[in-house]
């Protein structure tokens, strides 16, 4: 049963993890690297993420700088960045790129909002999902294991313990990235 639990739980805490990932690249008012993670270049036929061929820094809060290590990268880059939904122009150089994010605009921050609280139910969809999973593994396991009804019901509780632990845990982080989605 403290198998089942445990596996639960890892199994939430990496649903939290790749939650707290997807929001570093919803785009604030602020310039953060993360923002350019998704974005994947065509260098020699494959494509790759930025960071795996530039250095990404941010000198300043609107401003995000990218230093290509091969400088006949640079090109691709910048199209990549063009063709990607994130709506920022990017300005070369010939020898970096610099990214300047503009502010959000009001109806700009409303729909981010919106595409966070989606990944939050998606976040909280999975949580749900991995509970309803530990629960059908102890109903199957109870007879060959001899675990009694108590111990069953128990072990559920801890599950659901753990559920409502990491739905909350959803809920504190999808705020605090609205707060900072709205802050002017």
């Amino acid at each position: 049963m403290d198998r089942i639990i445990a596996e639960a739980k890892r199994k939430m805490q990496r649903t939290i993890e790749a939650l707290r990932k997807d929001y570093a690249t919803v785009r604030t008012g602020r310039a953060t690297p993360a923002l350019l993670d998704n974005i994947r270049v065509e260098y020699y036929g494959t494509m790759l993420p930025i960071n795996q061929l530039a250095t990404v820094s941010v000198p300043e809060t609107r401003l995000i700088v990218i230093t290509p290590w091969d400088k006949s990268s640079l090109p691709a880059i910048e199209r990549a960045i063009l063709t990607s939904d994130l709506g920022l122009t990017p300005t070369s150089d010939g020898t970096l790129i610099r990214i300047t994010v503009p502010p959000l605009t009001e109806e700009r921050r409303r729909e981010l909002a919106r595409a966070v609280n989606k990944k939050a139910e998606q976040g909280r969809v999975g949580i749900r999902n991995i509970r309803r999973d530990a629960n059908e593994t102890i109903d199957k396991r109870k007879e060959p294991e001899g675990w009694s009804d108590d111990e069953v019901e128990a072990g559920k509780k801890e599950i659901q313990k753990l559920t409502d632990q990491f739905i909350a845990q959803i809920d504190e982080m999808t705020e605090a990235k609205i707060a900072e989605i709205m802050e002017i």
